[in-house]
């Protein structure tokens, strides 16, 4: 197996260099045609090499996990570097076979109904809430910051994300919002403390509403915003504004129709919703096994292609769409670095595989936006052809200066 893997590893290098330090002791460097990053990798025992032949995207993340697989002379983020950037060239034919197999049953991979959907969530965002005070901002926003200037801190730029999805909002006191996917709640709070909105937040996850509805009552906010255990499906009234954060990655592409359908009756004639999720810019595709396993079981990251064709279908307007490239890269860079100083904290929460797992999804998610072209989009969506003015200025002067 270790001689299939070289031959894999000839083809599959095409820029940058790797070294390799075989479960025998042999090293073999394999180096692109192309100039890119070096990085090295140390093979512990032959199942590791196996697997990694015949199933490169769930292997490589099981085997640093259990410790098969580990960097060698590098850091792990440098030899995801090297791999990723290697990957978005065709040259890996059991992993190009796996993929299209992958695409070719994607429908059921991410076929989402009521029951699912919650197992899928708390699967990820049951986890012990003290695991991610480790490296969010203080307001737990666990989504794509936005750097104004670029030298923003996180907690400074998780707060100018809020502001900007505020400014296409166009609230006004007394407007009823609506929160699919509320998270901890740091956005409807915001929305019903600093812009007088009353808002209904919507989860999924036992964790993240015990501690929603303890905000609201730590704040004196109850009265304006209340948070509940709801799936999107079951709504029944309609909303001044719709906002959505983060959580349109978990749909799955089955359901888009839905959604967007969903997002028609349950807002106003002349209501307005802020989609915001993470996108990709080549064209539909499928989520990396591994991810799938051990992080988002369900997730898919979609292309705007896949999104406007069910926006279109519902016949709602797309009113303004706005590409964030490397925001999520610079905010997951700070969440790398947090949970890197506070990882001791992890391993006491969960064990020393967990903690691999973790900071192996954060290096690979932040990589992810840097040189797999990931991106975050933020689509503004109405029923009414007037409902928003006709220029964006109204969001500059919502927002206002860029602080210094």
């Amino acid at each position: 197996m270790n001689r299939l893997l070289d031959r894999i590893l000839r083809h599959f290098i095409s820029s940058g260099r790797l070294h390799v330090a075989w479960p025998d002791g042999a090293q073999t460097v394999y180096e692109g045609s192309k100039p890119g990053p070096e990085a090295g990798m140390e093979l512990l025992d032959s199942a590791s090499a196996r697997a990694l032949a015949l199933n490169p995207g769930l292997a490589f993340g099981e085997g640093y996990m259990n410790g098969g697989i580990r960097p060698k002379g590098c850091t792990l983020y440098q030899l995801l570097d090297l791999l990723m950037l290697n990957a978005m060239s065709p040259g890996h034919l059991p992993e190009q076979i796996a993929a299209s197999f992958r695409y070719a049953c994607r429908g059921w991979i991410q076929f989402n109904p009521v029951k699912r959907a919650r197992q899928n969530v708390a699967h990820h965002y049951d986890l012990d809430s003290r695991l991610y005070d480790l490296f969010l901002d203080k307001d737990k926003q666990y989504s794509c910051a936005y750097f104004r200037r670029g030298d923003e801190t996180l907690d400074e730029a998780q707060e100018a994300k809020k502001r900007h999805i505020a400014s296409k909002l166009l609230l006004k006191p007394g407007m009823e919002v609506l929160d699919i996917g509320c998270g901890w709640g740091g956005m409807g709070l915001t929305l019903a403390r600093d812009y007088g909105a009353i808002v209904t937040g919507i989860t999924l996850s036992e964790e993240q509403l015990t501690i929603a509805r303890q905000r609201a009552r730590d704040e004196g906010l109850e009265g304006r915003v209340r948070f509940e255990m709801l799936d999107y499906r079951n709504l029944h009234r309609r909303f001044d504004r719709i906002v959505s954060v983060g959580m349109f990655e978990h749909v799955g592409v089955r359901h888009y129709g839905e959604f967007f359908d969903i997002l028609k009756n349950s807002l106003v004639d002349d209501g307005v919703a802020l989609v915001h999720s993470i996108g990709r810019n080549d064209g539909p595709g499928t989520t990396n096994p591994w991810i799938n396993k051990y992080i988002f079981p369900g997730g898919y990251s979609p292309s705007l292609s896949e999104v406007f064709t069910a926006v279109e279908k519902s016949g709602l307007w797309v009113t303004d769409c706005e590409i964030l490239r490397l925001h999520y890269a610079k905010t997951i860079a700070i969440w790398r670095e947090r949970f890197a100083a506070n990882r001791a904290r992890a391993v006491a929460l969960y064990d020393e595989r967990f903690a691999r797992m973790f900071e192996f999804y954060l290096d690979a998610a932040e990589l992810s936006f840097r040189v797999q072209g990931h991106m975050n989009f933020q689509l503004q969506i109405s029923p009414g052809i007037d409902a928003v003015p006709l220029t964006r200025d109204y969001m500059v002067e919502a927002e206002g200066p860029v602080s210094q």
